[in-house]
């Protein structure tokens, strides 16, 4: 497997995002983002990938987290999962949209309204739910 680097903005429903409704992603999602607010050796190995974008590693994770301090990113690039050029550029990255302060803020904020998603919220939920279907299509085709 190889991780690419971020998109250049992370995707209109990603977790990381404060102006994401709360509630869009399953709760077991929101519970794998506070980890990566641990100290490095107590932070997960593995990298967060983007829920969109097959082999890119999550933009909003990246521009959350410091990645100087990333268990993961440490990891994948020293088992060459990363590239030299995408390791840099995680490392150089700069979020051009609002993000939570950490991990832990955007479960909080996520998890709030899972039992019962806003509108705003089901709308990316059915966009995000067709989006799947087409993968799952095109898959098969």
């Amino acid at each position: 497997m190889s991780a690419r680097a971020p998109a250049n903005y992370p995707c209109a429903s990603c977790p990381y995002r404060r102006d994401v409704p709360s509630g869009v992603w399953h709760v077991s999602e929101y519970e794998k983002l506070p980890p990566y607010d641990n100290d490095t050796a107590e932070q997960p190995m593995g990298l967060f990938m983007c829920h969109q974008q097959n082999e890119r590693v999550c933009s909003g994770w990246v521009g959350c987290h410091d990645m100087q301090e990333s268990m993961a990113l440490r990891i994948a690039f020293s088992m060459a999962v990363v590239s030299q050029e995408d390791y840099e550029a995680m490392l150089d990255y700069q979020c051009p949209v609002p993000l939570f302060a950490s991990g832990h803020n955007a479960a909080i904020h996520g998890l709030r309204d899972v039992a019962d998603p806003s509108e705003g919220a089901q709308r990316a939920i059915d966009k995000l739910e067709a989006r799947r279907r087409r993968r799952e299509s095109d898959a098969t085709t």
